[in-house]
């Protein structure tokens, strides 16, 4: 695990995830019609699996596992999914966006504890998107306010983001 900090980690953790995700219809189809040959297995990088059906592609065996497995592959996908997802946080040293606390949840209020219930929000803890700071400031920066020239609109979400940023803070789409 690394210890250096990321400027927006979240976008470069949406970046890696999608070059690694696998999609649930296509372990499912590969299971179905190219099963027999273990192709299914490969395709989640089970590779000793692969290779064993491979080896008896020649029986009748992997035809009805590959078959049998086609039922059970969006399981193993999003599995597969959920493992690449924390290795790539753990690298950047985030939790895994969607596990937890919501994270760039448009308008949403602001969770509130209901009057004399003792509770209040944890220490650290970052509002959704519509109770951000104002236009203009920069979170950590001791200069001020960045005047809007400087900022960098979203193309497709219009959030403002930081001078320097390489992707958005909102959706993680390149700049």
């Amino acid at each position: 695990m690394s210890s250096a900090t990321y400027p927006n980690a979240q976008a470069i953790f949406y970046q890696q995830y999608e070059t690694v995700r696998r999609d649930e219809v296509v372990g499912i189809l590969l299971a179905l019609f190219l099963g027999t040959f273990g192709v299914h297995h490969f395709y989640l990088r089970r590779t000793g699996l692969g290779i064993l059906y491979c080896c008896f592609c020649w029986t009748s065996i992997p035809t009805l596992l590959g078959f049998i497995e086609c039922f059970f592959m969006a399981r193993r996908v999003r599995e597969y999914n959920s493992f690449q997802a924390a290795a790539i946080a753990a690298s950047l040293g985030i939790p895994v966006p969607g596990w937890g606390q919501p994270v760039n949840i448009p308008g949403g209020p602001a969770p509130t504890a209901a009057p004399g219930s003792g509770f209040a929000p944890a220490a650290g803890f970052v509002p959704a998107v519509g109770f951000l700071p104002a236009a203009g400031f920069v979170a950590g920066t001791e200069t001020g306010p960045v005047p809007a020239a400087e900022q960098v609109p979203c193309s497709r979400c219009q959030r403002v983001n930081p001078p320097g940023a390489k992707f958005c803070v909102g959706c993680g789409q390149a700049l």
